[in-house]
């Protein structure tokens, strides 16, 4: 089995998501050169890649086989469930997007929400990868009060 990487930088995350993905190579392009991850590591001889942001963020994507699909898979895959990414800046994202030709499929929008006795701000953008995965890109805005 071939290996090749190392843990990630910033430490294993508590909760890492894993996408099935029917193709393994596109979608490792569109999270590298689209969205910033980097590749902690993989064994490409099984489809599989463990992927980290500076910030923390990581994700773990594996080509399809059958194993652990608990249902039938059709797209767009993840359907119920949205992936967030936090940045330090979502612009570089957009742009990157963007010069692809690659569509939001919402955003940017600015929205402040109610947390606790105070509301927290944050840009977000909206796009789904190759197969259909909705993810939402934000940065803070910081807080104000009610």
């Amino acid at each position: 089995m071939a290996e090749s990487g190392s843990p990630p930088k910033t430490g294993w995350a508590k909760l890492v998501p894993e996408l099935l993905v029917s193709d393994i190579t596109a979608s490792l392009a569109f999270s590298r050169d689209r969205l910033g991850f980097a590749v902690a590591y993989q064994r490409p001889d099984q489809g599989f890649a463990y992927l980290e942001r500076p910030e923390g963020a990581q994700v773990m994507l594996c080509r399809r086989s059958g194993n652990w699909e608990t249902g039938p898979l059709d797209r767009p895959y993840g359907r119920g469930v949205m992936l967030q990414i936090y940045v330090a800046s979502t612009e570089p994202l957009q742009s990157s997007l963007g010069a692809a030709g690659w569509p939001l499929y919402a955003g940017p929008r600015d929205v402040w929400r109610e947390v606790g006795d105070r509301k927290a701000g944050q840009r977000e953008i909206f796009v789904q990868d190759p197969d259909g995965y909705l993810i939402m890109i934000a940065h803070d805005l910081g807080e104000r009060a009610l």
